[in-house]
């Protein structure tokens, strides 16, 4: 039986890694179809962005941050937190919300205990989350009423969400890093979700950025390569 075992093993080809030049900017659908050609995982990896800015994030007129929808979805499950009292927190467990509450949410904070993905709260309930402001801030967590996150309608917030929608912020080094999708997806969904994020990082430059505000950009999946490409084919 292990030598059986043995010879299927040997007889299924190895998939080789794609050969391709790493000092290149590709297409961005010749990108995505060279990503795909590369050996898989044993789990569906995600696709990553790295999107180059020519802006400095420690100063506030050139931060970027936001938020997108993905035409295609994620294909990853987000825990989704909601902090919210009566039927606004009624509506969210209705809308698919994995946890709602309110003061207990936040001793759960307090404690160490943060098994969500994403934070929404009602407005009126802002005020008690000052306390975990310095627990939520530093992970990216703290609800933001530009990212959506701060609403009086938490049902569709939750929705948007659970959807695919992408939050996207600058990190020190004016890199943006975002997942877009699974490599199981087609070729067709990547190319739309990426340039859907381009757009949606295009449209959120910010006043004090340079002429020069998008660089250079790459794609790669968990395990795989990274690939540059050529922002213009991209939409930028």
């Amino acid at each position: 039986m292990a030598k059986a075992k043995q010879a299927n093993k040997a007889a299924t080809p190895k998939k080789e890694w794609p050969v391709f030049d790493i000092d290149k900017a590709y297409d961005l659908a010749e990108a995505v179809k060279l990503l795909k050609s590369m050996p898989s995982a044993k789990f569906d990896e995600t696709v990553d962005v790295a999107l180059n800015l020519g802006v400095d994030p420690k100063y506030n007129d050139q931060n970027v941050r936001g938020v997108v929808a993905l035409p295609h979805g994620t294909g990853k499950t987000v825990r989704v937190a909601v902090v919210a009292k009566g039927n606004a927190a009624d509506e969210a467990k209705k809308a698919g919300a994995d946890i709602v509450g309110d003061d207990d949410l936040i001793k759960q904070i307090e404690g160490g205990t943060i098994n969500f993905d994403r934070l929404i709260a009602t407005p009126d309930c802002m005020a008690m989350l000052g306390k975990v402001a310095k627990i939520l801030g530093p992970k990216g967590l703290m609800p933001n009423p530009k990212l959506g996150t701060v609403t009086p309608t938490p049902a569709k917030a939750v929705k948007d969400v659970k959807a695919g929608q992408v939050e996207f912020r600058l990190e020190k080094a004016g890199i943006i890093h975002a997942g877009v999708g699974k490599k199981s997806f087609t070729e067709q969904q990547l190319v739309e979700n990426i340039a859907t994020l381009v757009k949606a990082v295009k449209d959120a430059k910010p006043s004090g950025a340079k002429v020069a505000y998008m660089l250079k950009m790459s794609i790669s999946s968990t395990m795989g390569k990274g690939i540059k490409v050529d922002l213009k084919t991209a939409g930028a």
